[in-house]
This record gives structure tokens, C-alpha cells and sequence, in this order.
């Protein structure tokens, strides 16, 4: 994923720090963005009072083996355990797998699911967006349908600016 910093660097970024400012239960905190799979040292070094750490930031959680499921969940949870609010940016290509892990049994993270919906905007007032199942009756005990244009309130709106004033941490 390619975004803007406001340093004005674009790529090769591993870390940076900002406010979170997407609508979750860390709205407004201090945070460290982490980038892939990091050392638990590398984050720990650039912790300077942010209590709220953003792993897998600019879509970078994509496992694509057991071995790196493992690796993702033992750095987000050495941070959990030390009482830090850990949000992971989950693309919905990993939501099934992901409840294999026991990241979701604890208070104190935040899975956040990522469901891309091109061109927003052009969709109709009809238009719903239905929390289904893998299939009929597979895991959940119905589905969930939500009118778009309610889910697009403005209290839940981050504009793109509102991102520019993340600083990247070498």
C-alpha cells in the first residue's frame, strides 16, 4: 500500500507514529504503526509513550503459512500481555483462519476487518451490505443485513488528510 507521510516519504517504511484517528476503541491514542512482521525489539525501542500499538499497518497482514500465523500472533501477543491496546488491520481473504488463533480472547485487542468497497459513493440508498456465512447454517446462527448509506455516518467518516500527520520511525 502506497500512502503519504508527513515527512513526504511514500515506501520502505517499517514503522511510524500518529494519532489513531479510524473510529475503534483506540480513537484518539497515541499510536505505534507497525509495518509486516517486526522483532519484538525493533518495536519495543520505538515505544515512547503510545499505549495503543496498530500491527499491520498500510495492509501488510497477508500469512500465507501456518509458520507465519505463528510469527504474526506471538508479536502481537508479547505486546498484549504487557497491557499495550493492539489493533490488527485483518483483510477479509483472512477471517476464517484468523479465529484459530487466541488473539480475539483478549480485552485489550482489537481485530479490525477490512472490507473494501470500491466507489463507495455510487452505490444507491437501497443498497445493503449482508454479514453472511461460509454457507447455509456453516457457523453463524443467521446473517446481518445493514442499509450502506446508515454505515457511512459521518461520526464513523476518516478522510484521507486526516492520516498526513503520521511520522515515520526509522
Amino acid at each position: 500500500m502506497q500512502r503519504d507521510y508527513a515527512d513526504g516519504e511514500t515506501s520502505n517504511v517499517d514503522f511510524f507514529k500518529g494519532i489513531e484517528v479510524e473510529h475503534t476503541p483506540a480513537f484518539g491514542m497515541k499510536t505505534l504503526f507497525v509495518v509486516g512482521i517486526q522483532t519484538i525489539d525493533h518495536i519495543g525501542v520505538r515505544l515512547h509513550g503510545e499505549s495503543h500499538i496498530f500491527f499491520g499497518a498500510n495492509h501488510s497482514f497477508n500469512p500465507q503459512s501456518p509458520e507465519e500465523w505463528k510469527l504474526w500472533e506471538d508479536m502481537i501477543l508479547y505486546f498484549l500481555d504487557r497491557d499495550y491496546l493492539c489493533s490488527l488491520d485483518i483483510p477479509l481473504s483472512a477471517v476464517e483462519e484468523f479465529n484459530d488463533g487466541g488473539l480475539n480472547e483478549r480485552d485489550n485487542f482489537i481485530p479490525q476487518i477490512r472490507v473494501p468497497i470500491p466507489y463507495i459513493k455510487l452505490w444507491n440508498y437501497n443498497t445493503m451490505l449482508k454479514i453472511d456465512d461460509k454457507d447455509f447454517k456453516a457457523t453463524n446462527p443467521g446473517v446481518w443485513t445493514h442499509s450502506l448509506h446508515d454505515l457511512k455516518r459521518r461520526s464513523k467518516f476518516t478522510s484521507w488528510a486526516d492520516y498526513k500527520d503520521d511520522k515515520i520511525i526509522k
